[in-house]
């Protein structure tokens, strides 16, 4: 003679079964919203690289074409000379940024990517030309920390030149 399930007990077996199959639901689901929050960021990634790829194409164009360079340019009384070089290291500034945006860089290695460049004359003027410009930035953003840096790397250069591979705080941004 066969033992004998109560119904209970077969509603009780069943009811376990029900959330074992919608607990893995949920991990699926889970999983899923990952997945779409990963894509998410890669698109975004994406959309800044796009877009920092048509403004360089703009100043590549502007540094060719004085013509163009005049209407891209803000700072005012220069030579076309000179507005090409502001162009061209404004253009140098955003390609480093713009790696470390992406994760090519580090912030250290995006220092040290800015501690060269604040040993050029020309980087210094258009620092300088440009202190207004950088004032409408959040300090919480990337170019707000990174403006903060070079400020930083800009006066100690100015007391130790020589020791330019040291100068700027190391501690990474939070963000």
């Amino acid at each position: 003679m066969g033992t004998r399930v109560s119904p209970l007990r077969k509603f009780g077996g069943r009811l376990r079964s029900g959330f074992d199959r919608g607990r893995r639901r949920e991990e699926l689901v889970l999983q899923l919203i990952g997945q779409l929050a990963r894509v998410a960021e890669e698109m975004h990634r994406s959309n800044v690289v796009q877009a920092q790829r048509v403004a360089l194409e703009q100043m590549d164009r502007a540094i060719d074409d004085p013509t163009l360079a005049a209407a891209l340019s803000t700072l005012p009384s220069l030579t076309v000379q000179k507005r090409r070089q502001m162009l061209f290291v404004n253009r140098e500034y955003a390609v480093v940024l713009l790696a470390h945006r992406v994760g090519m860089l580090s912030w250290n290695e995006t220092l040290g990517q800015l501690r060269v460049l604040c040993r050029n004359d020309l980087f210094r003027e258009y620092w300088g030309r440009t202190v207004d410009h950088r004032r409408s930035y959040p300090e919480s953003s990337l170019e707000g920390r990174a403006g903060q840096m070079v400020d930083a790397m800009l006066e100690e250069l100015a007391d130790e030149p020589e020791e330019w591979w040291v100068v700027g705080i190391q501690d990474p941004p939070t963000s």
